[in-house]
Parts: C-alpha cells; structure tokens; sequence
C-alpha cells in the first residue's frame, strides 16, 4: 500500500493538469468507466477511481489498479456587439490551445473482507480560454486564462455489512492558475478597480495547496436497488497571492462543497440503470459567485475581502446512465448528463474569461476484459453547443462606462477516454 501511495503522489506532481469545464467546470464524472455512463456513480462503484464519486463505493471494487487518460477537447467563443467603441464589436475565439490531456490514477486493497484502504487521483475541474487576439475592455495583451485542479484522495472505506457501506476521502488538492489580458482592471488610483493593481494580471502561475473530506454511503436495499449519497466539504486552498488583486477575499479560491445522491436499478442480469442527482453549491465562494455589478458600480473592488466575482449560481446536475454486460468479456454504456448552466445573462461580460456554459451531454463507453483480471476501458463524451446571450451585461456610457451593448458566450465539448483496470 505504501508503494501504491507513493507511485500515486509521483504520478499526481508529474502529470500535465488539463483544463475542462462541463458541468460549471466541475467534470461531468471520474473514472473513464463512469465517464462514459453519464458520469453516475453514487451508488454504482465500477473501479478504483470511485472514492472521487463516493468513497463507500471503494469497499465494493475489490482489490485492483486502474489507470487512465482522457483526451478533451473544448470548442470556446465569445462576441460583443453594439458596443459604441471602435475596434469592441465582434467574435473573439478562444480556443488557441484545443487540446487538453486529462490522467487519472486509481490502487484499492482490501485489507480484510469488510475494510479497503486505497487512493484515488484526478483532476477535479479546471477552464480554459486561450484568446487569440486581446479584448479591448480588458486589456491591451491576447486574453488568456488557464485553471486546474487536481485531488490527491487516499480513502478508507468500511462494510457495515454485506450489504451496507460507509466511506471516508481525504482530498489533498493541488491548484494552478494564470490569466494575461486584464490590463484594463489593473491601473492604479484614482481609477481604483483592484485593491492590489499590481496582482491582477500578467503575473504567470500561481499554485496552492488545500484540503477538504468527502464522506458516503452505499447501500443494496433490495436484491435489485442500490442507493447512495455522498457529501464533500468545501474545499480550503491558500491564497493565490499573485492575484490577490483579482480574486475577492485577497485570492481566495475555494472549491465549492458538493454533494448528491444516487440510485442503481439491476432490471435484468445483463441490464443495470443508473441515475445520479448533484448540487455544486459555486455562489458560496465569493470570488466565484460574487456578481461584478459592484464594481461596474464602482462600489466595490477587485480583491476586496467582498470583491466582485464571476456571479456564477450554484447548480443542480442531473445524470442517467445505462450499462449493458453483451458477454463475459464485453460491456457497453451510455448516458446522458444535463444541468442549468452556473452563468447568468447579466454577468457575460467578465465571464468570457470563463465561459463555462454547456448543459445538456451525451455518452457512450465500453469495457472490454481480456484477461480473467485485466480490462480495457473507454469513453466518449459530446456536450452540445450552448449560447448564452448577454442581457445588460456591459455597463454603457463612456469611461467610467464600457460603451454597452452585450456579451455573448458560446461552447461545446468532446472528450474521449482509455483507460486500463488490473485486478489484483
């Protein structure tokens, strides 16, 4: 177990952290198996990848190794039009860096028949927009943001009995973060847009580290059903003091608390449905859910201890999955994940930085077993293009104003997924 932890610490610090954002910027689910069925898991563990879903779920996938790598793919652009500026209106492209490659890790053992010790490692959430020329209301330099997550999750999870479990995660999470192109909200006073001007942009990457407990429950309440429900705290980072200036409460950004439930339905040997129901609570962090009225107001300022944010809403996903065993060897999935996306029309304007606006996805995945204890897993996953019109979102009226008009948002999404499983 101690090889496993250390292998898994090594391969977390080395691996390259991918950006994504599909639900918020949250992934649509963990584990390549779960991916490509809707993302549930709640109540259906399938590998060693499950303590990021439910840590319950770990006492049920036995002794094993998984190891996987998700290729994706966001497609980003934005638009402002009827701005009173010259050179404002138009579309603006996002996706000068496309690809994003995604690791996960995951070892269990069980340490007796009713008690497993493991480690799962992931990326948790991230985004990404890589602007290919600069937006003139916010600076003078190409905008571009990258911002990712990755949890460290060594987990304990203990059978109550044959049919119950209850699962506890320590998240150890690691986050990164740059942004270039803001110049526009870094001048200093008297126009008084940041507490630190000097911390809002341009400053390359910053890193911190946090924690936070994931805690779950997993239970067969029929020959046929089996329920979950999982709960994670918020998770606590150090401040990103490179741009302390920027986010509110002098760099803090939090990961949002998240929790759900979930149900398995067994409708034939073959035939198992699965549905999960999450709540991302992003409006309780302040630098996320904060609205930046105030500071087109002049009100408020970037970084101040209740600063201006991206005025996300916390949201409700939904997620329906379907696994069907075709033979010994074969298995195929599907799903379908859909949510109201965090954004509101009044707030596009700072959130082209952002952009996290895809709400209905679509599934497919396969195991194939090619050994009694070695299996190939795979998933695909499109998230259909989603719009979302500005309605008031850019101040009018010349400097303190910013000319009007509104900003709109537009994504959508593919990744696809390997992943090889070991049991042991």
């Amino acid at each position: 177990m101690k090889q496993a932890l250390r292998l898994a610490v090594a391969a977390a610090l080395a691996a390259p952290l991918a950006a994504l954002a599909t639900t918020g910027y949250f992934q649509h689910g963990y584990g390549i198996k779960a991916k490509g069925m809707g993302g549930v898991g709640i109540a259906l563990p399938q590998d060693s990848i499950a303590a990021a879903i439910n840590p319950a779920g770990m006492a049920f996938v036995g002794n094993r190794l998984d190891l996987g790598l998700d290729w994706f793919r966001p497609q980003r652009e934005s638009e402002i039009s009827g701005n009173i500026f010259p050179g404002v209106n138009g579309t603006y492209d996002a996706n000068g860096k496309e690809n994003f490659f995604l690791p996960e890790f995951g070892y269990n053992r069980m340490l007796r028949p009713d008690l497993s010790l493991g480690v799962s490692v992931f990326g948790n959430g991230g985004m990404n927009t890589t602007y290919t020329r600069p937006i003139p209301l916010f600076g003078t330099s190409n905008t571009e943001m990258d911002y990712a997550q990755l949890f460290i999750a060594p987990t304990i999870a203990w059978k109550l009995n044959e049919q119950h479990a209850i699962g506890a995660a320590l998240n150890i999470a690691y986050h990164r973060f740059k942004v270039q192109g803001l110049e526009n909200f870094a001048f200093p006073p008297p126009f008084n847009a940041s507490s630190s001007p000097g911390d809002v942009t341009n400053r390359g990457y910053d890193t911190s580290w946090g924690w936070s407990l994931r805690l779950g429950w997993t239970g067969k309440v029929t020959e046929s059903v089996t329920l979950g429900a999982t709960y994670q705290t918020r998770t606590r980072m150090g401040n990103f003091d490179k741009y302390k200036g920027l986010f509110a409460e002098q760099g803090d950004l939090d990961v949002p608390e998240n929790y759900g439930v979930g149900i398995a339905f067994k409708a034939m040997p073959q035939l198992t449905l699965a549905g999960d129901i999450q709540r991302i609570n992003y409006n309780e962090v302040k630098a996320i859910g904060n609205p930046v009225d105030c500071l087109f107001a002049g009100q408020c300022r970037l970084g101040d201890s209740n600063g201006a944010g991206f005025g996300w809403r916390n949201t409700t996903v939904y997620k329906l999955g379907v696994s069907y065993e075709w033979s010994k060897e074969l298995t195929l999935r599907g799903g379908y994940v859909t949510l109201k996306q965090p954004i509101p029309a009044n707030q596009t304007l700072f959130n082209m930085i952002a952009p996290g606006v895809v709400e209905n996805h679509l599934t497919l995945g396969a195991t194939w077993i090619f050994d009694r204890d070695k299996e190939l897993s795979i998933s695909y996953m499109h998230a259909f293009q989603k719009t979302v019109n500005g309605s008031g979102s850019i101040p009018p009226g010349p400097p303190p104003g910013f000319g009007g008009g509104e900003a709109n948002l537009r994504m959508y999404e593919d990744a696809l997924g390997i992943a090889f499983g070991w049991k042991m």
